[in-house]
């Protein structure tokens, strides 16, 4: 059976500063029609940075959607047509005043492909130097040392519960083989 859907037409709802949001409606595989609300994104990157001493670089911010702070790896999004590679790097130092010289790709992820087309990168950063911070003037977070094996740890049992952190640090501890 084929599994593809195909626009048959779209209306535009809104177009923000990050997110352009749009109802398409699709010829479904059975010949039938369906809506499909979807965001687009830019999309982003998230930055495992692990330190010679195998702690790693989080930030705990407040994330108005829940309503709590969250412990998350570095992340941003992408500007239009931004390289993800120099996006990781960017964040990196804007976030935590932290550069690398050495950037591993952790591959991409999907978060929400049920009604948004962001693509995530992530990255994992060794090989760090210290310098300083540059937050977005409306960006306020904490950054914070966890070992990586508490991270691990954490992301297993759901007391993580950024899904691109989780990733990351799973993925890493894959690549790393710790």
């Amino acid at each position: 059976m084929e599994l593809r859907e195909t626009k048959l037409s779209r209306e535009e709802k809104f177009n923000g500063r990050v997110l352009h949001v749009h109802v398409d409606t699709v010829a479904l595989p059975d010949g039938g029609t369906s809506t499909r609300e979807i965001v687009d994104h830019p999309g982003g990157v998230g930055i495992l940075a692990l330190d010679e001493a195998g702690q790693v670089l989080v930030v705990r911010q407040f994330r108005y959607a829940y309503g709590q702070v969250l412990t998350e790896i570095p992340a941003g999004k992408l500007e239009r047509g931004e390289d993800p590679y120099a996006a990781a790097l960017r964040e990196l130092q804007e976030e935590t005043g932290a550069q690398a010289d050495a950037l591993t790709s952790l591959g991409e992820i999907y978060p929400s492909p049920g009604y948004c087309n962001e693509i995530i990168r992530l990255y994992l950063a060794r090989d760090l130097r210290w310098g300083e911070m540059h937050l977005d003037e409306d960006e306020f977070l904490a950054v914070d040392r966890v070992p990586f094996d508490q991270l691990c740890a954490q992301a297993l049992s759901g007391q993580l519960r950024d899904a691109k952190t989780c990733v990351a640090v799973l993925r890493a501890k894959a690549l790393l083989g710790l």
